[in-house]
């Protein structure tokens, strides 16, 4: 898979223009505040020491401001014996000059202290001063400094860092590539996906030449939608699609237009249709719609749940208001169709949908060859043995196997990565990372061991168990004390015989502990988890049990989320007899197997604890060629060392936890 191309930042903008102006408003405040002159420049001195100079008779005259402050004016002679000759920059006296005071006090009793004044022969005059700067900067800072908040949290809301974005919350989010950074991934970049490529290639052609459909009356699909489990290449496929045809390619997510505020939602979609319109032919890709376009009316809850139908509603419009031959198309990805409002996916809005699968054994070998390109490997990797050892695996599960396979070659030092760091990194996705430091008793490994081989030999006797792969009792995750790895067959239909084999494969441990020890352990606790799911299922899914019979109760009720069961108690009861009698059954059917061939167990198992990992051809020498027949792919490994846990893929189909 490529990589996507990162959306260029548009140029220019005014994310910087409003920062001078901030600066420049700062800097008056800050010369207002300290460099002004101070409208009392007078030293500020204790009023006994006036009393003093009154008395040395220095003292020309005083103010007396608003009742409260005192400035004393000194005689000429008295300032210049204070500043003892000296003279600042100019020849002007330092202290008062005769317009501005030389000292000023304080005073608490304005009556008493004119008094004294009269009393004592000096000169006063009363003067009001009304200070208009200071009440100023008192109101102006606070409201400054509160619109500097407001403006940086409003920013911070509407994702933007200017100030013009301010005012555009209600704006799109979805990046778009176009000319100047357009989408590079190509139809040869997204492999596995033949059916899918197919379906899609009608969107690049028209595109490309609208007039070939329209002439003939013709009209693409107005909608797209890409359905498949996570990780199968949605996203890829549809910047693929923009890739081939060139087209502006709009893409956001669908958390995209949930927001905080009412009607925002709504007002993103329209702004969204609006530059897909200036900008057609285009493509609108939505991933994971289903985070806005969940049925209305499922969990009603007052509040977000309204913004969220509305935001849908808005888009039921859009794609519903806009010509075909405008040349938008819009597409999206989702792994829930089933919770989709129907209202989306009627025709003339999302006509088509497209299943994007798990791929097969040839496109899984497909993947891998598109992955292995980037990566130094040497001559003995082989694209097809590894499609087959990996089976379920979408292409992340593949792209990470590849990273997790270089990673192991670097942590080596090897100058190549080899078949080996393959085998290597598929038992790490699949199993987790190996413990080597967990200490297990003698005892519970021999238990391990007998586990897993009775899963091995009833997987080798059972005409419908999936071919095994490897056996190991090396402890791998968290909780996994050993596991035994099989091929699935690429089969899409299951009767009843092939999924009572399978369970009986699954209760296998279990019994081989019963007949050899005498008592079981918990380490079955992950093969019953899966046998009691496989037993309801057949009971309630399927209508594989003629007691219940042909009906099936799987997500019956779950449309409008009613938490009711649709069925009775006496049914209920029926069903919980029937699942208990089915793996019953099972169960007595698999330990009169394991009985049958106790030979077979002893032998694997032993061969288990000497080697601690056992592959396809051990099981071939140890209990000969499988007496059926079935058309499987073949793993070919080397038998190794216990220590390199070199070998398969598919999930584990079971696990021994404790």
């Amino acid at each position: 898979m490529a990589q996507e191309p990162t959306p260029k930042k548009p140029k220019g903008g005014s994310s910087g223009n409003l920062y001078w102006i901030y600066g420049i408003i700062f800097l008056f405040i800050l010369v207002a505040l300290f460099v002004l002159p101070d409208r009392s420049s007078g030293k500020e001195i204790p009023e006994n020491q006036f009393w003093e100079l009154v008395a040395d008779k220095k003292v020309e005259s005083i103010d007396i401001v608003n009742q409260k402050l005192v400035e004393v004016y000194l005689t000429p002679e008295a300032k210049a014996a204070e500043q003892g000759g000296d003279r600042a920059a100019g020849g002007k006296p330092m202290f008062g000059d005769g317009k501005t005071p030389s000292y000023t006090f304080k005073i608490i009793a304005p009556e008493t202290f004119v008094k004294e004044l009269r009393d004592k022969g000096v000169l006063y005059r009363n003067v009001e001063k009304v200070d208009y700067i200071g009440p100023v900067l008192q109101f102006l800072i606070p409201v400054f400094i509160l619109i500097a908040i407001w403006m940086f949290f409003m920013r911070r809301m509407s994702g933007g860092m200017g100030g013009s974005q301010i005012f555009s919350i209600g704006k799109s989010k979805a990046s778009l590539f176009d000319k100047e950074n357009r989408v590079k991934v190509t139809f040869s970049d997204v492999a596995g996906q033949e059916e899918a490529k197919e379906e899609v290639q009608e969107v690049v052609e028209f595109l490309k030449n609208p007039g070939k459909f329209t002439k003939l009356g013709g009209h693409i699909p107005k909608g797209v939608l890409l359905v498949g489990p996570p990780g199968t290449g949605k996203t890829l496929l549809a910047k693929a699609v923009a890739g081939e045809a060139g087209a502006p390619f709009f893409s956001l997510s669908g958390s995209d237009f949930v927001e905080m505020f009412v009607g925002v939602g709504a007002a993103r979609v329209r702004d969204l249709f609006k530059q897909a319109k200036e900008k057609a032919p285009c493509i609108i890709f939505i991933d994971e719609i289903d985070a806005i376009g969940r049925s209305r009316g499922r969990a009603n809850v007052t509040g977000g749940n309204d913004e969220r139908e509305n935001t849908l509603n808005q888009i039921l419009v859009e794609m519903d208001g806009f010509n075909t031959d405008q040349g938008v198309i819009l597409m999206a990805a989702t792994n829930r169709p089933d919770v989709l409002d129907k209202a989306l996916l009627r025709p003339g809005r999302f006509d088509r949908m497209i299943a994007v699968d798990r791929p097969d054994l040839k496109e899984r070998e497909a993947i891998f060859k598109v992955h292995l390109k980037k990566l130094v490997k040497s001559d003995n990797v082989d694209a097809k043995q590894l499609a087959a050892q990996t089976p379920g695996f979408v292409g992340a599960d593949i792209m990470n196997v590849c990273n997790e396979a270089a990673l192991i070659a670097a942590r080596k030092n090897k100058n190549a990565i080899d078949m080996q760091d393959f085998q290597d990194a598929i038992d790490r996705v699949i199993g987790g990372l190996e413990k080597k430091n967990r200490i297990i008793s003698p005892q519970e490994k021999k238990i391990i061991a007998y586990h897993e081989a009775g899963h091995a030999v009833a997987g080798w006797f059972l005409e419908y168990a999936d071919p095994l792969v490897k056996v190991s009792i090396i402890p791998r995750g968290v909780a996994a004390l050993g596991y035994a790895q099989y091929l699935p067959r690429e089969e899409y239909l299951y009767n009843t015989e092939q999924l009572i084999d399978r369970m009986c494969v699954t209760l296998a441990g279990r019994a081989a502990e019963e007949i050899v020890f005498g008592r079981i352990s918990t380490g079955a606790q992950n093969d019953l988890e899966r046998i009691t799911q496989m037993a309801y299922a057949m009971i309630t899914y399927y209508g594989m049990n003629d007691k219940v019979g042909n009906i099936s109760y799987a997500r019956q009720g779950q449309e409008e989320y009613t938490f009711t069961k649709p069925y009775s108690e006496a049914l209920a009861e029926t069903i919980d007899t029937e699942a208990r009698s089915i793996i019953q059954d099972a169960y007595e059917r698999t330990k009169e197997l394991l009985l049958e061939k106790r030979p077979y167990l002893e032998a694997l198992a032993q061969e288990l604890l000497k080697t601690e990992v056992i592959f396809q051809q051990d099981l071939e020498r140890l209990l000969g060629p499988r007496p059926f027949v079935h058309p499987e792919p073949v793993v070919d490994l080397p038998v190794t060392s216990p220590s390199s846990a070199e070998t398969p893929a598919a999930p584990p189909a079971e696990e021994s936890a404790v």
